[in-house]
């Protein structure tokens, strides 16, 4: 008898060396809206060079993107979010359901991999530069027939249970005649989330500062930095008319917020954290290539970030995607390499397609980081459309199961990636 047990224990420790579990461990999804290959070059040459890296360089897993959903080649950032959440094909209207029903999603279960995670007491995290109605994170705990629904979309995402949530939207927060830190609310039904949230365990922190000196052992963090979005989504020109910058001054950047969510989660345990930079989304549909940009640092440093916290936590994995491009920017050098660096660009490419300059339309060139010769050459931004498009989406992973994202991926498989990460199964 002796010896059989000792055989079948001798095999049970041979299977799990011959096959290991998979490792599970931290999700964060970093996701730049509206952004492709094209915007991330203009970004890495505007800031370091063309022959340098930025922090987007740096990520060890490349996947060409596969867009489309169910009735449309390009997505909408609704649709792309219920894909990103649930992992199954959605149509272009579609807000965390599908056929008016909330989908059973590639596990089996009827609901999202952020609801699943909560449910095996995982922490969780959402943080949007926009406003907490935003799709590409609301949707991850937010299932409503439309997208306009924001009263009810902003309730579903604060009462979530969801450990940390960090964006703007105090307009949906607040009902009909209570004035907040921003705003006078928006809401009809009398409900003050706000006091709801302080009632219910969050710390309700509504700047960069606040944000800074709040502890990390905090039971549950509700950040409000904005009426709506941190951000001001207008045309370089109205800006200036206006007397506005790109981004509202108190309230936090994306990488700030990503950095203190690390630090808040990561002291608690196992955690998935969805964070979008809805900037470079907004700022590409008004054709604003100084915000463009400007979002686009924005990502690109709180991907730093997350890869400075890998280093001493190797159990996480990081992994970024835009649903479709925004606006289609491409770099414009060839048409404005002799000019002068001190003459405006032409408001026009020679197809008619717009060109913008440092400060928008007809403005002075952007010039670009030294090259590994120390060159630097000026170049314009020029615009395919102030819509969504299909085409250069490219995503990224790094750090525990990275691997994965090579080749030619579909818009399921963030999900999936996701998922054999934070549960150690690979879903077929």
């Amino acid at each position: 008898m002796r010896r059989i047990l000792f055989s079948f224990f001798f095999f049970l420790f041979f299977c799990s060396f011959v096959h290991p579990q998979p490792k599970t461990g931290n999700v964060i999804f970093i996701h730049p809206d509206g952004t492709s290959l094209a915007d991330w070059n203009a970004l890495r040459i505007l800031t370091v060079g063309p022959d340098s890296d930025i922090n987007w360089d740096k990520l060890s897993g490349i996947g060409l993107y596969q867009g489309h959903i169910r009735d449309r080649i390009t997505s909408s950032s609704n649709a792309g979010a219920t894909i990103h959440a649930y992992g199954v094909k959605a149509d272009l209207h579609d807000f965390g359901m599908i056929d008016n029903e909330i989908p059973i999603s590639r596990s089996g279960k009827k609901m999202s991999i952020m609801q699943e995670a909560m449910q095996n007491r995982i922490y969780t995290g959402l943080i949007n530069s926009g406003s907490i109605i935003e799709p590409g994170t609301a949707v991850f705990v937010s299932s409503r027939e439309k997208r306009n629904m924001y009263e009810l979309i902003t309730k579903d995402v604060i009462q979530s249970g969801v450990d940390i949530i960090l964006s703007g939207g105090e307009e949906w927060m607040l009902p009909i005649g209570v004035k907040g830190r921003f705003c006078e609310g928006k809401r009809m039904d009398g409900l003050n989330l706000i006091q709801w949230a302080a009632e219910n365990e969050y710390k309700i922190i509504y700047t960069k500062e606040e944000l800074l000196a709040t502890s990390i052992h905090e039971k549950k963090v509700l950040g409000v930095f904005a009426a709506s979005h941190t951000f001001n989504d207008e045309t370089e020109e109205d800006l200036i008319s206006a007397g506005l910058s790109n981004y509202i001054e108190t309230a936090p950047r994306l990488n700030q917020m990503v950095k203190f969510a690390l630090d808040f989660l990561s002291a608690k345990g196992q955690f998935l954290l969805v964070a979008e930079e809805e900037g470079t989304d907004n700022f590409a549909n008004k054709n604003n290539a100084n915000g463009k940009i400007e979002a686009l640092l924005n990502a690109d440093n709180a991907i730093g970030e997350v890869l400075k916290f890998y280093e001493s936590h190797p159990s996480t994995m990081l992994i970024t995607a835009a649903d479709s491009e925004a606006g289609g920017l491409a770099t414009a050098g060839y048409e404005v390499d002799s000019l002068d660096k001190n003459i405006p660009l032409p408001p026009k490419d020679h197809n008619g397609a717009p060109m913008d300059g440092i400060n928008g339309t007809g403005t002075l060139p952007f010039i670009s980081k030294p090259d590994k010769s120390g060159r630097t050459f000026p170049f314009g931004i020029v615009w395919a459309s102030s819509g969504d498009l299909s085409g250069a989406v490219v995503a990224r992973a790094n750090g525990l199961n990275a691997e994965k994202m090579h080749g030619k991926i579909d818009n399921t498989d963030i999900y999936r990636i996701m998922y054999l990460t934070l549960f150690g199964v690979w879903l077929e």
